[in-house]
């Protein structure tokens, strides 16, 4: 019986890795959380939270075991999600790796704590990190320019902006959220009764916070939606 020859296919050994973006708002500005590495390559040069996957563990367990251990950021408290794979080959100078990036988003988030491998861990304004000249490692500065863009979309369709907000929240505190994140100015009236008639959104508590001039401001909480519809686009207009 005649069977099919199947040549053999050069394998190249492959390592893979993960990554995270972490972004938080601290003085009215986005920030994401950078190490500094400790060891070559690029050692002294800045990047993102990330090591190799071990052959024991999944993928969300490495991206908790390594944001834990380099930055002493409790993965747990925040909604890691997959953002996308890289795998350029010439990425990393140690030869074939894939990498599997994160992206959180967290409410003014606690002053890391370097650890492992990582000389120093720090939040650093994403706009400074992405400016020319400032040398992210290997391809973390596309990563970290891809999940810019992905947060300022994620914030058109779902309600993740209030992942931003520390409960209870005024709208003034969630529009700011999407003012650092989208760069640009929005009409506090337009945005609340946006806000307001997209069920799930946000409800509230029944509280106000005192101000310093003019009315208390009522308070809100998370109203336990995920998706936002109609959603409110960068553009300003209202789908639906």
């Amino acid at each position: 019986m005649n069977s099919a020859v199947v040549p053999d296919t050069p394998r190249t050994p492959v390592s893979v890795t993960v990554d995270l973006v972490i972004f938080t708002v601290r003085d009215d500005a986005l920030h994401v959380l950078l190490v500094k590495r400790g060891k070559e390559p690029f050692m002294g040069d800045s990047a993102l939270p990330g090591g190799y996957v071990r052959p024991d563990e999944d993928l969300d367990a490495a991206a908790l075991r390594e944001l834990s251990e380099e930055t002493g950021v409790d993965g747990r408290e925040l909604r890691l999600a997959q953002l996308r794979a890289y795998g350029d080959p010439d990425r990393d100078p140690r030869g074939r790796v894939i990498t599997v990036a994160y992206l959180a988003l967290g409410p003014d988030l606690p002053d890391p704590v370097a650890g492992t491998d990582a000389a120093d861990a720090v939040w650093v304004p994403t706009e400074e990190a992405l400016a020319p000249g400032f040398g992210l490692s290997f391809d973390h500065g596309r990563i970290l320019s891809d999940a810019v863009e992905e947060a300022r979309s994620r914030l058109e369709y779902t309600t993740v902006a209030a992942d931003f907000c520390r409960e209870p929240f005024t709208i003034s505190d969630l529009r700011r959220v999407y003012e650092v994140i989208w760069g640009t100015a929005l009409d506090p009236s337009n945005f609340r009764r946006k806000v307001l008639r997209t069920a799930g959104f946000v409800e509230p508590t029944g509280e106000r916070r005192t101000a310093e001039a003019g009315r208390p401001a009522a308070l809100y909480r998370f109203g336990g939606a995920t998706e936002l519809y109609p959603p409110l686009l960068r553009s300003g207009d209202v789908l639906g």
